[in-house]
């Protein structure tokens, strides 16, 4: 087709008056058309990564596969290539990824995402989880200043198990004990003022002082001022750790006092649980993904398929 041609059925289409079904639609297939070479020319972008099996940063080129340069360590001579050691390794259809992305990126349920990409259900789930573990190897952020920490909790979910270890609940059901129970995944969640944000799925019933110290206290600058509620755990981690600590007894009516108070971090939780409804139940080993998807999404800095790819792909 020339470029007389494209022009007229640019003209076509103008005259037609799309809507926006069809421009989507339209979209979608203008870029599947270019994806294939994109793909792996962003992968290659990440430049030569280090050797996955024994981290030596010295290689050569030694020839390609599936279109992506390999590479031989000098040191223990094995051959890699860019994704070799990463969670994308051996996925296969590159030509899709960056559609794929998209997917993640507007929070597609499963099914919708696999007819979207003409890609299988369960290729559909295993990309979701082998991407979003990829994007997940970047470091924590450190949280400064003050810091607001809370925790949720979110019933445990064995879907997909074959064997379960208690009686099966009809549409995932609820507890058989009030309160917070051995039932319940905790799901801590601390966000500075910057709106820095850390996630960790500590374990089944109540976070204990142990448990903070194990996920959070790495995560927070020595000059910190946490801001929690009046739970005893907190207290007994700020007095271990050394860190300034303040607590807001809300049930005593209290909600903030001054600039101290945790809206910042039970507001996330609160979209966390909103955003997690469209996915109709997520099983307990997959909870961190989805905590670290909203995570990725709720700070809004990576919003191109691109740049998730390149982070995907980028060495530790």
């Amino acid at each position: 087709m020339g470029a007389a041609d494209v022009q007229g059925l640019i003209e076509a289409l103008i005259q037609q008056q799309l809507s926006k079904d069809q421009v989507a639609l339209l979209e979608r297939f203008l870029a599947n058309v270019e994806q294939p070479g994109q793909c792996l020319r962003l992968i290659e972008e990440a430049g030569r990564p280090p050797c996955p099996h024994c981290g030596c940063r010295r290689s050569h080129r030694c020839g390609q596969a599936s279109g992506l340069q390999r590479y031989r360590c000098v040191l223990c001579r094995r051959s890699f290539n860019a994704v070799t050691g990463t969670p994308l390794a051996r996925l296969r259809m590159r030509d899709k990824w960056l559609q794929y992305l998209q997917c993640l990126i507007e929070s597609t349920p499963v099914r919708s995402a696999a007819s979207r990409v003409a890609v299988a259900k369960s290729t559909s789930f295993r990309w979701r989880h082998r991407f979003i573990a990829a994007l997940l190897r970047a470091p924590r952020p450190q949280l400064s200043g003050i810091v607001e920490a809370d925790e949720t909790y979110h019933l445990e979910s064995q879907k997909g198990s074959r064997h379960l270890n208690r009686p099966p609940r009809k549409r995932g059901g609820k507890a058989s004990r009030r309160g917070i129970s051995s039932e319940l995944d905790c799901i801590l969640a601390a966000r500075d003022r910057n709106r820095q944000t850390c996630d960790f799925v500590t374990g089944r019933g109540p976070v204990s002082a142990g448990q903070l110290m194990k996920h959070l206290k790495p995560v927070l600058a020595p000059d910190v001022l946490l801001v929690t509620d009046a739970a005893k755990a907190y207290q007994a981690f700020a007095k271990q750790a050394g860190i300034t600590h303040e607590a807001i007894n809300g049930r005593a009516g209290i909600r903030a006092r001054g600039a101290l108070h945790i809206q910042g971090v039970n507001g996330w939780h609160s979209r966390f649980k909103t955003w997690l409804r469209r996915f109709n139940g997520v099983a307990s080993r997959y909870l961190a993904n989805y905590t670290g998807w909203l995570r990725v999404l709720d700070a809004a800095e990576l919003t191109a398929p691109c740049q998730w790819l390149h982070i995907a792909v980028a060495s530790d």
